[in-house]
């Protein structure tokens, strides 16, 4: 796929002309004409600027891809002007009925949720956001933790910590977490960067803060705080009990004292967590296996993925850490990118990542390409789901230890849960006290720990996790605020999903191609109303699903030898 930088002004003044074809439109007709062209122009620029991104992720170490990043850092905060204008253009359309006809009404609500995040005025903050989110990015994925006489990354150093040895274990999360003291002043600086700008961004858009410009900037069109918080709140109520008696029988299996320290709750199972049982190459074939029997559809879209090299799944120099899945829409193709590590969360991204990608395969011709995606809770559905799918098939991919996995696989369900909402409970708390020291965000970090994750001990074990300090790793705190509660949501449903899965594979699929045959076309909400399925926001959906799921952990028999 080939790379050019494009003309910055040109591409302005093309999308300058195309807002005002779009105001000054005589007919349905010659508006369809702008609107189209736009949709052309906008996934042509967005092609190029995941190239790049694609390419600096897989290789931060690039001078020439560094530099064009830095370049995408400047320029697509000032496209958002043009941007602004056409949505602008759009709302105040005298064809509004013409369009929500053809297209739907969803994208005249995100036009408006749009217009509520952009002001030409916070351009050069968008782009101190940019650059601050690189060097977070580029600062983890050049690290390099000493341990046993060698060298190795943050994504290698995942097998370490897991290690069924306890000193060992213990000695890696003391390693990792020594790379992470040494350069927080760093970490730090960069946080209080970007809650710094984020703020200031916020109230010159005229709110008293970052969150509710945070929750627009994730296009939430179907719920808000109030929501959220009540969801947290049923998870305390009815989830982390469930989660916390997990953690009482593992540290019972592990033979350790509970709360358990942070290493020790990393180690599932006494005979060592479920690993893999083959090679990369391995996994992806049992993958493509899975998907070949999943469905005609997931055999087409794993075979292109496979043939059209469009994974990049290996841990390696200069790598960004994590996982994910994003889309080249001009070749109408997602693509997948990961760090191997020999752990069973390799074969999760087989599963995980590439739900996301079938998603955005299965919707690759809908117009507008917005509708290629859902909101993110939506579309982490489509991921968390899709692990379950591959249940059936774990033994291809876990052999011996297959059942702990599926054990894992849904304890790990349950209990990630949790975190996920001390991720968003401490967000909010950051962007409603902006004015917090560092000291002081730690501090609330070990707080919430205490009430959303009360099994790990807090006692100066590990510094840097003990500390209240590891919320550091998280890079969705540092590059997508507020991106994290999409998570737990989806999990829930993922859930319901499990459940069953359990019953009727096949009837589980069909409200599964319901879901996701939808796109990005309607709310959350709607998205899940219309496949039969209940929504995270109800309280008996939650309560519900933890019940069935942990019914379903205390009917499982997993050797320990």
């Amino acid at each position: 796929m080939k790379y050019e930088r494009p003309d910055g002004g040109a591409l302005k003044k093309e999308l300058a002309a195309l807002a005002e074809k779009l105001d000054k439109a005589e007919d349905y007709g010659a508006a369809k004409d702008a609107f189209l062209r736009i949709e052309e122009l906008s996934a042509d620029f967005s092609t190029l600027s995941t190239l790049v991104s694609i390419r600096h992720s897989i290789d931060t170490r690039d001078e020439f891809y560094d530099k064009e990043n830095d370049y995408w850092n400047e320029l697509l905060p000032e496209l958002e002007e043009y941007i602004d204008l056409i949505n602008k253009a759009l709302l105040k359309s005298p064809f509004r009925g013409d369009f929500e006809k053809e297209f739907g009404s969803l994208i005249f609500t995100n036009a408006e949720i749009a217009l509520k995040t952009f002001s030409p005025e916070i351009i050069p903050l968008l782009q101190q956001e940019n650059q601050l989110t690189s060097e977070y990015d580029a600062l983890v994925a050049k690290a390099r933790v000493p341990f046993e006489g060698k060298e190795y990354t943050i994504a290698q150093m995942g097998p370490f910590k897991i290690d069924p040895d306890d000193a060992r274990r213990l000695s890696a999360w003391k390693a990792e977490a020594g790379w992470y003291k040494e350069n927080q002043p760093q970490l730090d600086r960069i946080y209080d960067d970007l809650v710094r700008v984020r703020t200031e961004m916020g109230r010159k858009l005229g709110y008293e803060n970052y969150t509710q410009l945070g929750y627009w900037r994730m296009d939430r069109n179907c719920y808000g705080k109030k929501e959220v918080e009540a969801f947290r709140k049923a998870v305390v109520k009815y989830l982390v009990p469930v989660a916390d008696g997990i953690y009482r029988k593992q540290a019972e299996r592990l033979g350790v004292p509970y709360p358990m320290s942070f290493a020790d709750a990393a180690l599932e199972f006494r005979s060592g967590n479920p690993r893999p049982c083959g090679t990369a190459q391995d996994i992806l074939a049992q993958g493509k296996k899975f998907y070949e029997e999943l469905s005609p559809e997931t055999k087409e879209f794993f075979d292109m993925m496979l043939d059209s090299e469009l994974l990049d799944v290996l841990a390696t120099e200069g790598k960004q850490a994590g996982g994910y899945s994003t889309e080249l829409p001009a070749y109408h193709v997602p693509f997948i990118f990961a760090n191997f590590n020999g752990t069973q969360g390799d074969v999760e991204v087989v599963t995980h990542e590439a739900g996301h990608a079938f998603a955005c395969w299965m919707n690759r011709d809908r117009i507008p390409y917005e509708y290629h995606w859902p909101t993110m809770e939506a579309c982490e559905v489509h991921s968390m789901s899709m692990e379950f799918f591959a249940d059936p098939w774990a033994e291809g991919f876990f052999g011996k230890d297959t059942d702990k996995y599926l054990y894992s696989h849904l304890a790990g369900a349950v209990t990630f849960i949790p975190y996920g909402c001390l991720v968003d409970h401490f967000q909010h708390e950051v962007y409603e006290h902006p004015e917090m020291s560092p000291a002081e965000r730690h501090d609330a970090w070990k707080k919430l720990l205490a009430v959303y994750m009360p099994w790990l001990r807090l006692d100066g074990d590990i510094p840097f996790y003990s500390e209240g300090e590891g919320w550091q790793r998280q890079l969705h705190i540092y590059d997508s605020p507020f991106y994290y509660i999409d998570y737990s949501l989806a999990q829930t449903v993922s859930l319901q999903f499990s459940a069953m899965i359990s019953e009727d594979p096949r009837k589980a699929w069909d409200y599964y191609m319901a879901y996701t045959r939808q796109g990005g076309s309607e709310t959350f909400v709607k998205l899940l109303e219309n496949a039969g399925l209940a929504s995270p926001f109800e309280e008996e959906t939650l309560k519900g699903v933890c019940e069935a799921a942990a019914k379903r952990l205390a009917g499982m028999e997993v050797k320990d030898a």
